[in-house]
């Protein structure tokens, strides 16, 4: 395989406005593997499914769509004849795992209806921090066991309809008390405590053999001082594939969050991730950073025999990805179909009065589109 073209294939872009400008639409052509839109890019549901439509058709080649759809607070797909999904918190203090995966497959159906392929979620983070500022009511509960048995059933519900998973932020952001969007958290737990609370749901999701999972901007002083997890070997390779036995694909959270670029290039970022075993760069905004991480990626792997091979595996891992989840283009009218039905209202209902959400603020979109 060309090497700048695998490179590439390891990039998922974001960018803005209602419609691809060129410099996405080149990175596109490069090979990038696929792009995640945001509220930035979403004007209505006709407007959305072609989007996303015309992203598929410029890629002519399998092209994954991604978007964060948790509900709560986080969910770009916000207004009718979408259905509004109570906070995962909601979900979990039911504590019905059938619920759960109904929730999932109504997640899923309507993210596919718009023309997306994968969703980055649930939240498998564990809700131990009340002065945690971005996980809170997104996590499904303070209780390892409980977000263990009800996230993978959520997983399993998005990708019974063809929509991929992913489980999100490992090792754990749940304890956090700052902000990765704005800077670099640090955990000092014990690998003791890390394995009795954050590495369980993840520990679960890797049983379940889901499809992804979303590294944290954070880092664990008792597992590798000093490196953010999503640099981290010890973390990437040997938590998550080593003792987990995870064998989807590791997904970056966005290498333009200020924890990653107030501290680090992204050529430096990009490399030092797929060192560490991470499979798929999110690089959410600017067309600039997106080619340095495909170029400095491509310059490494043409210099390092070892890392090459980590670019080629990387990227074997996302093409049975794309494999099992890219779907084909298909015209706006034919895809909405599925959108606003009782059955998915009734659901919504069954978990908790969802009016309230629309004024709750989303905190992670303001900061990943500055």
């Amino acid at each position: 395989m060309d090497l700048h073209r695998a490179a590439a294939s390891l990039v998922c872009i974001g960018f803005e406005g209602l419609a691809a400008p060129e410099p996405a639409l080149d990175l596109v052509g490069q090979g990038v593997s696929g792009a995640i839109l945001f509220r930035r890019n979403i004007a209505e549901p006709e407007q959305v499914a072609g989007l996303c439509a015309s992203l598929k058709r410029a890629a002519g080649r399998r092209f994954l769509l991604s978007v964060d759809q948790e509900g709560g607070r986080v969910a770009r797909l916000r207004d009718a004849p979408f259905t509004a999904v109570p906070t995962m918190r909601e979900i979990g203090e039911r504590g019905d795992e059938a619920l759960a995966r109904d929730v999932g497959r109504l997640l899923g159906r309507e993210v596919r209806a718009a023309g997306f392929d994968m969703d980055f979620a649930p939240v498998l983070d564990v809700d131990t921090n009340p002065a945690n500022p971005v996980i809170g009511d997104r996590s499904l509960s303070g209780d390892p066991l409980e977000v263990a048995r009800l996230g993978p059933a959520l997983g399993e519900g998005l990708e019974s309809v063809g929509v991929a998973s992913c489980g999100k932020h490992f090792p754990g952001h749940g304890d956090t008390s700052q902000d990765s969007h704005l800077t670099l958290p640090r955990l000092l737990h014990e690998r003791s405590r890390l394995r009795e609370i954050e590495l369980v749901p993840f520990a679960a999701w890797a049983r379940a053999g889901l499809a992804a999972v979303m590294t944290a901007h954070v880092v664990f002083e008792a597992v590798e001082p000093g490196l953010p997890a999503t640099f981290s070997e010890r973390v990437q390779t040997g938590l998550l594939r080593g003792e987990l036995g995870f064998r989807g694909v590791s997904v970056s959270d966005d290498l333009e969050m200020r924890a990653i670029a107030d501290n680090y290039a992204m050529e430096e970022a990009a490399v030092r991730s797929v060192l560490a075993g991470v499979d798929l760069l999110l690089v959410c905004h600017r067309a600039d950073r997106q080619q340095a991480c495909i170029d400095g990626i491509a310059r490494e792997a043409e210099r390092s025999a070892a890392f090459r091979e980590r670019v080629l595996a990387s990227s074997r891992r996302v093409e049975r990805l794309l494999a099992r989840f890219a779907a084909p283009a298909r015209a706006p009218k034919e895809s909405l179909a599925a959108l606003a039905t009782e059955e998915h209202r009734a659901l919504a209902r069954r978990v908790a009065c969802a009016g309230k959400l629309v004024a709750l603020r989303d905190p992670t979109e303001p900061q990943r589109q500055g």
